[in-house]
């Protein structure tokens, strides 16, 4: 519920602070005393949009803040935690500032955050119900939520969400996966010369490399066999040679083993270069012998690297190992043609089956809607009875729909509020006032379901009187015992019922005119009533009206036991 609202620098208000009670709280005031700014004030921190022109002293900026009382309400941890927000299981505060300049900024428990974060959490706190929102009742997803509310589908429906979703990602699958495969089937002709011509060119990974190298080598074969004929005589074939060089110093070495000190070791040093001459001779010489100047093996070189080259352009590939994986995947396709009816196959199995499963949920919740129809229609004429309603027929027609998240029900709302009236949607046939007291019929049948810790009437009794607004009020007061009440009222019936009862009122100051706040005592209430029901001019005779009609609500709160 609502513990707290402060509102600074809106509007007519400089500065607000209202503390909140349980039960049902009543707001009274003049018309144009400023009760529709302070409501309008709270419509902002459920996102509402923001207007500069409300922005009483352009030198600073406008705040709305309200703390609520959340125990029980749990399922606002989930919000938190997913938007960074900092959990407090007792207690939340939304803060809503406008800046001078139009910036609207919004937090959550000192946490800034984005405006459809404010509405969700605020949506799950607050109800405001007013005159403007009776077009509600014609709304058919609106209608459905009552039934639902009623129904306790709420678990079933979580369980219809995740299916449906299943199934519309499986439906999805298949229709991608169907239309991949006709596609496929289009270019299979093509995708089959392709992959032939791929397959028939025999592609091995460094292929490219090698042939560039070995053409590079062909067309140099002159220059590379006279450098070859060069080391070659310069290492064994020469007249003067190394090999022949070496044995001379290393004869010439050993001769000296006696003279000189480690003429042994370097006549073994000059052997082993004398190998390590002859086995390289011997490397180049067989190289030489391998090297054989065919210009027809030139020519398949070249016409080899025609070949990759080409392949290369037509498949826009910069190596011979991307035109392989191009194949690989060529090949996989074509598989997939060949095996894609089996598995259109199974992608339609599998979404059949999801659709059967949500089509299961979905059955449920149509047999506990169709169950709460009956009887929400039987508890409504009686709850709408004493609301000067006595010849109101109503009926809850559900009608069968395509699968959608919601199930595979359309619900319609039809009255009849005269007789030998035919039972028409309610935005056909009934009055302003007829709507408000259906709606408030309405949302008290469905209060300890709605999951919310406040609920605001704002003027909903507007064209009642009497003993219908006196119903009213006991309405909203029944109300209360469920969930924190909020009344905007200009009726004193309705006043009468509340268990706190606040007025807003205009106030001259030297420079201007605000808009106050006060929760009134027993004696004030009295003084407010009785201007309620006899205006400016209040006597004794108003004065006791105004105690009697007090003195009698609070009799009957306590003769029902309501707590206070």
């Amino acid at each position: 519920m609502i513990q707290t609202l402060h509102i600074s620098n809106y509007a007519l208000i400089d500065t607000i602070d209202i503390v909140l009670h349980p039960g049902l709280n009543i707001v009274t005031g003049e018309t144009g005393a400023g009760k529709s700014i302070i409501l309008g004030a709270l419509s902002l921190l459920l996102g509402g949009r923001a207007d500069t022109k409300a922005v009483r002293d352009l030198k600073q900026k406008s705040v709305i803040e309200a703390s609520f009382c959340i125990k029980g309400f749990d399922n606002l941890k989930t919000i938190c935690e997913e938007n960074d927000i900092d959990w407090d299981s007792e207690t939340m505060i939304l803060r809503r500032e406008i800046t001078p300049a139009g910036r609207s900024r919004a937090f959550v428990n000192d946490s800034p955050v984005n405006l459809s974060v404010l509405q969700q959490i605020a949506l799950s706190l607050i109800d405001i119900h007013s005159q403007h929102q009776n077009l509600l009742l014609a709304s058919p997803p609106y209608q459905l939520r009552v039934i639902d509310s009623l129904a306790g589908n709420d678990e079933r429906l979580a369980r219809l969400t995740a299916a449906y979703m299943a199934y519309r990602q499986a439906l999805k699958h298949y229709k991608l996966e169907r239309k991949a495969i006709e596609q496929a089937k289009e270019d299979e002709e093509f995708l089959r010369f392709q992959y032939q011509r791929l397959k028939e060119a025999n592609l091995r990974a460094g292929e490219l490399e090698e042939l560039e190298h070995e053409r590079e080598l062909l067309i140099n074969m002159s220059d590379v066999k006279n450098s070859l004929g060069i080391i070659l005589s310069s290492l064994m074939e020469g007249e003067e040679n190394a090999d022949q060089m070496l044995k001379r110093a290393a004869d010439e070495s050993r001769g000296l083993s006696d003279l000189v000190d480690d003429a042994d070791s370097l006549t073994e040093r000059l052997q082993a270069l004398r190998v390590e001459a002859q086995d390289i001779a011997s490397t180049f010489a067989a190289y030489d012998h391998s090297l054989n100047a065919d210009p027809e093996r030139l020519n398949e070189v070249e016409e080899r690297l025609n070949v990759l080259y080409d392949l290369l352009r037509r498949y826009k590939s910069e190596t011979v190992e991307e035109l392989i994986s191009q194949r690989e995947e060529i090949k996989g396709r074509l598989k997939g043609i060949d095996l894609c009816d089996e598995t259109l196959h199974e992608l339609e199995i599998t979404a059949k089956q999801a659709k059967r499963g949500a089509l299961e949920i979905a059955a449920e919740i149509s047999k506990a809607r169709h169950a709460e129809a009956e009887r929400f229609a039987s508890v409504l004429k009686e709850r709408a009875l004493p609301l000067g309603m006595k010849n109101l027929q109503c009926q809850i027609s559900i009608r069968d729909t395509e699968l959608t998240i919601t199930g595979i029900d359309q619900v319609e709302f039809l009255f009849a509020f005269n007789k030998n009236q035919p039972l028409l949607p309610v935005g056909n046939t009934a009055s302003g006032g007829e709507i408000s007291r259906l709606m408030l019929s309405i949302k008290s049948i469905v209060a300890d379901k709605m999951q919310l810790p406040s609920i605001i009437f704002d003027e909903v009794d507007t064209g009642v009187s009497g003993d219908v607004a006196n119903k009213m009020g006991e309405m909203m007061r029944q109300i209360s015992s469920n969930i924190q009440v909020l009344a905007i009222t200009h009726l004193p019936q309705v006043a009468s019922k509340g268990d706190h009862h606040y007025k807003v009122f205009k106030e001259d100051t030297d420079s201007s005119t605000i808009t106050r706040i006060k929760e009134l005592t027993i004696e004030e209430r009295i003084s407010e009533l009785a201007i309620m029901l006899s205006g400016s001019s209040v006597d004794n005779a108003a004065l006791e009206n105004a105690r009697s009609l007090l003195g009698e609500s609070i009799k009957t709160k306590v003769q029902t036991n309501f707590k206070i």
